[in-house]
């Protein structure tokens, strides 16, 4: 098996931080943290951004740089109380700029059907009219419906309620707010048994980190937003995850990522009685202080990081709360654009008739090679199921199989086209020197913690004051909008916090 490296395109300040003490330390890749880290430094405050979990946009095999996994994201406009965010940091034009559709939007193929979900609202219905004569105009009246249901609920999220309540008083004020919106209890529209709605249906999992959803919340927004809009951005999550790193660094703040140094591992937490005060690096031994933490890395390798245990034992039996059951496992071919199908989507769900792979999402991407070039002729096609975390203990053996299995379905969407393949690669198994939850693109969550709204999971306030969560195990029912929520909330606790006290001096 390869040993492929990442490489990139490195960030600004490829030199270790000059200062040693800060206001604030965001640790961690994930998307919450990278809002956060960019709204506090936008907002005066001194932040040391530690990537730790991170491997950069995409990881190389044989030559070209790959994505983790398939990809999409609603439109800003779909997600109004975050794009309020990206307004304040300067970057809405930006992403609108890199946003780019997917033509079709969706294509849904079954074992007896290929449906292309166009944009146009004639072309959509003749298509769906076409496959299914007087059934493809309910199935037509139900995806379009489906596509604004997330408008009822934007107002309450614009509010800026306390997701997850932490206390009484938070619990019964957010109470209060919920009983003055009564279109977050609106059941899912796109409810019917014929095999394009439970297709469609198939897609909230790739749009969501809650294992099983179940409240109409959690099972409607995530899924119309990404109906309405199912963009894509230029290298994916990591893409878009750059774009908020570049914005941190031009706002003055310090970034430690494996684009820009080798010492970007966080080895310990350290703690002044019950409070957090700095983390220590890997192959360093400098310790940077700070008089609040924002961990936007997953709960389990947050507690790796506590090697006193028994003296924090709240703080690891909050993190305990959860429990990952399953993630996105991917393949990678990179093909002739020429092998391609002709009428095949850039976006494809595919309804697979395997209990156990379920739905598989096929993204096509352009193809990179290590140096950054694009080339016109080759397309990357990425396809993704997901799978119970215990497959990794089965042994490679048994992923190596599952990936086969995927490849059997690519060649049914594509035939003839296996034998084209320039690259064939696996993320789990191909991509080198990955750590912590990079390890598994786009987990599904269980929580032992009351779930409001049937979104929530672990509470961003945790035993120890001055260390808060905004990664995406805060709201896993709202997929992405969720993490970039819990970034902003967490921007609002530490301005709080850092009011009442005095910061470290510098």
């Amino acid at each position: 098996m390869a040993t492929p490296v990442v490489r990139s395109k490195p960030l600004p300040s490829a030199t270790a931080p000059s200062r040693h003490v800060y206001d604030v330390i965001v640790l961690g890749s994930q998307l919450g943290g990278a809002l956060a880290a960019g709204l506090l430094a936008k907002r005066g405050y001194s932040v040391l951004l530690v990537e730790h979990d991170g491997t950069g946009p995409g990881y190389e095999h044989d030559g070209y740089v790959l994505p983790y996994a398939p990809f999409i994201a609603p439109a800003l406009k779909a997600m109004p109380a975050v794009e309020e965010s990206f307004t304040e940091l300067g970057i809405t034009t930006q992403l609108q700029r890199h946003q780019q559709p997917h033509v079709p939007e969706l294509q849904l193929v079954m074992p007896r059907h290929r449906v292309d979900l166009h944009a146009d609202a004639a072309r959509r219905r003749a298509e769906l009219v076409r496959e299914f004569d007087a059934q493809g105009e309910r199935i037509l009246a139900d995806i379009a419906a489906t596509t604004t249901q997330h408008e009822s609920s934007d107002a309450f999220l614009k509010e800026a309620p306390p997701l997850p309540p932490d206390g009484f008083m938070e619990s019964w004020n957010l109470n209060k707010r919920v009983r003055q919106h009564p279109g977050l209890e609106t059941e899912p529209r796109l409810a019917g048994e014929d095999d394009p709605s439970k297709l469609l249906r198939g897609l909230l999992p790739f749009v969501t980190h809650l294992d099983q959803p179940s409240s109409p919340l959690a099972r409607t927004r995530p899924l119309s937003q990404a109906l309405q809009t199912p963009w894509r951005y230029p290298g994916g999550r990591d893409g878009l995850r750059k774009m908020l790193f570049e914005r941190f660094s031009e706002l003055g703040g310090d970034l430690l990522s494996p684009e820009n140094t080798d010492t970007y591992v966080v080895e310990e937490l350290h703690f002044d009685g019950g409070r957090f005060s700095g983390v220590k690096l890997l192959r360093s031994d400098t310790l940077y202080r700070a008089s609040c933490l924002v961990s936007a890395t997953d709960a389990g390798a947050l507690r790796r990081l506590i090697t006193d245990r028994k003296k924090h034992r709240n703080l690891s039996e909050h993190l305990d709360l959860s429990t990952t059951k399953s993630f996105l496992f991917a393949v990678n071919w990179v093909l002739p654009e020429a092998a391609l199908p002709r009428g095949m989507g850039e976006l494809v769900l595919v309804d697979t008739q395997d209990t156990e792979l379920g739905p598989l999402l096929v993204q096509l991407h352009p193809a990179r090679t290590a140096d950054g070039k694009e080339d016109p002729s080759l397309r990357v096609v990425c396809a993704g199921v997901f799978v119970p975390t215990s497959v990794r203990d089965l042994g490679e053996g048994y992923l190596q199989s599952l990936a086969m299995r995927i490849d059997a379905h690519l060649d049914g969407l594509m035939p003839f086209s296996k034998d084209k393949r320039v690259v064939r690669s696996a993320p789990y198994l191909d991509a080198g020197a990955v750590r912590g939850s990079r390890l598994m693109p786009h987990p599904h969550y269980t929580f032992d913690t009351e779930a409001k709204l049937g979104v929530t999971g672990l509470k961003q306030h945790t035993p120890t004051k001055n260390l808060l969560l905004a990664g995406r195990e805060v709201l896993p029912g709202l997929g992405l909008e969720g993490e970039f929520l819990a970034g902003a909330r967490a921007t609002r606790l530490v301005q709080e916090m850092l009011k009442k006290k005095d910061v470290l001096k510098r």
